[in-house]
């Protein structure tokens, strides 16, 4: 295999490479003295990197992969995701501040407070899980698809590589060296995507040539409710619900605003953030069209849309370019590697390991960690040859198909447990096993409904973002009878993590948590969605 890289384009990597290195070693310098430190970095990070670190944690290279080739198969649909920008708010606004008041170092650790330790149990055992068979193998499978292909190595050579790279000082520097990578990995990965939109737009012939190559229906968000892939129900109200999951109440991005030292440090990374979760339609999703354009007009090949984004490379950038855009790639795949590689550790770390020894000493738990990230490490890696298989479909749908179906009971019992003050821990207990089981029903069904009919086969094949609604809709009746029906929580308790608890101190403090500058910034992002939504309708 010959790699596409020629000698300035290798010296731009090396640059890129060195440069990480030199954030890494600058981090480890600065030593952990205690689990605070390894796994929030020191809760004292300032909102531009938070909001960097959240934005180049969200976008991996599956995402990068994914969402081009999705792009060149589909169009625009999948835009509706990318506008979950508003999410990224909800979290700063809604989410933010029960999770400070609680002082958790964990999503888990939080709904123990709130709930009890059934529920806390559940979430890390099922994040731990989740995060392996999903975040770090989609990672991995779709990093190999890069680094072969730009490098001109053999798949496994580069995926191993990367993840033992990433590995090496994620286990090092734990969060501190994570969130501070990330934001140089930001810069690299925005700057070497807009160049590829911006040629790519030029070699099309411009904006309108693209619109009229393309074709109306690429450009259209708003599929019928028919639709088979992207309802526009499903895509708006479907991926609603899996976007609170994702941005409100998953460890691997809400840590990275609990490493702020306060509400208001934290909301405006989230802010920052969210304008910076807006660029994807235009640097990935965008590029994925103009490859479909191109391999219209007979000026690119590609054999399936997983390919989109390394061939676009190939094709379009010139020497020198091609190096910087390839360590943009590798910083996607690293940067979100090293958030999963982190978030297992601290999950394990502290909702596992401390909670069964909880007197262990601070030096040992940071020792723990770095094992419990070392075996994250060796468990993706041996993941790498069944994501191999799974490489025939369009990598980034699959990921949105599973998430479907493992968000609606989290995000039911997150958001009633914070909205409404009566949820109590047998409801978000049964809950969350309730939802857990028709998603397994769901899966398995899926897998075998060549031998189903009637209400099976329709279980089987309904559309994975209309089942997202209807198991939501199921998670929150759940939730709600046996709430009502069973004995109500000790209030005092969980007093200041439900919006019914608070008292007037914690209201007082919310009130002096933003500035006029922050409610303009949120009410304009939220005018520039609506903007996109209105434009995009073919």
């Amino acid at each position: 295999m010959e790699s596409i890289l020629e000698t300035a384009d290798w010296w731009v990597l090396g640059a890129y490479l060195l440069a990480l290195i030199g954030v890494a070693v600058w981090v480890v310098l600065q030593k952990n003295k205690n689990t605070e430190d390894y796994f929030l970095a020191g809760r004292n990070v300032g909102w531009f990197v938070i909001g960097a670190s959240i934005f180049a944690s969200n976008i991996g290279s599956e995402h990068v992969v994914g969402l081009a080739g999705t792009g060149a198969e589909s169009g625009m649909p999948m835009a509706h995701y990318e506008l979950h920008a508003w999410i990224v708010l909800l979290l700063g606004w809604l989410f933010l501040p029960f999770y400070f008041r609680s002082k958790a170092f964990t999503m888990p650790e939080f709904l123990e407070k709130r709930f009890d330790a059934r529920s806390r149990w559940f979430l890390s055992i099922f994040s731990l899980v989740g995060y392996i068979v999903t975040k770090v193998s989609v990672t991995i499978y779709a990093g190999g698809i890069v680094v072969s292909e730009l490098l001109g190595i053999p798949f496994w050579y580069g995926a191993i590589g990367i993840v033992i790279f990433t590995g090496a000082y994620t286990v090092i520097g734990g969060m501190k060296a994570v969130i501070y990578t990330e934001t140089l990995q930001t810069v690299i990965l925005i700057v070497g995507s807009i160049i590829i939109t911006y040629l790519g737009l030029q070699e099309v012939g411009g904006w309108e040539q693209l619109r009229l190559s393309a074709g109306d229906e690429h450009f259209n968000m708003w599929r019928p409710i028919s639709d088979p892939d992207f309802p526009w129900t499903g895509m708006l109200f479907g991926g609603t619900i899996v976007g609170i999951w994702y941005w409100c109440t998953d460890q691997y991005i809400v840590q990275r605003t609990l490493a702020a030292n306060n509400i208001k440090i934290g909301r405006r990374g989230a802010i920052f953030g969210a304008y910076l979760k807006l660029l994807p339609i235009f640097i990935f999703l965008i590029p994925g069209i103009i490859a479909f354009a191109l391999a219209k007009q007979g000026v690119l090949v590609y054999e399936k849309s997983d390919e989109v984004f390394p061939v676009l490379v190939k094709t379009l950038l010139p020497v020198g370019l091609k190096g910087l855009v390839a360590g943009g790639l590798m910083a996607a795949l690293m940067s979100s590697l090293a958030s999963v590689f982190n978030s297992c550790s601290t999950i394990f770390t502290i909702d596992i390991y401390k909670k069964l020894r909880p007197y262990t000493d601070e030096k040992k738990l940071l020792r723990i960690g770095k094992v419990a990230t070392s075996i994250v490490v060796f468990l993706g890696i041996i993941w790498i040859p069944i994501m191999e298989k799974i490489g025939g479909g369009v990598l980034y749908q699959y990921l949105q198909s599973v998430q479907s179906y493992i968000a609606p009971p989290i995000t039911a019992v997150f958001l009633l447990g914070i909205i409404w003050k009566r949820v109590n821990s047998k409801a978000a207990i049964i809950t969350l096993f309730s939802g857990l089981l028709v998603a397994v029903l769901r899966i398995l069904a899926e897998i075998y409904q060549a031998g189903l009919s009637g209400v099976f086969l329709s279980f089987a094949t309904i559309n994975f973002a209309h089942m997202a609604i209807f198991m939501f809709l199921f998670s929150v009746i759940i939730c709600i009878t046996v709430s009502l029906f069973t004995t109500a929580p000790n209030y005092t308790s969980i007093e200041g993590l439900s919006l019914g608890t608070l008292t007037a101190e914690d209201k007082q403090l919310s009130k002096q948590s933003f500035s006029l500058f922050d409610i303009i910034l949120s009410i304009l992002l939220i005018l520039v969605v609506l903007v996109i939504l209105t434009y995009f309708t073919g």
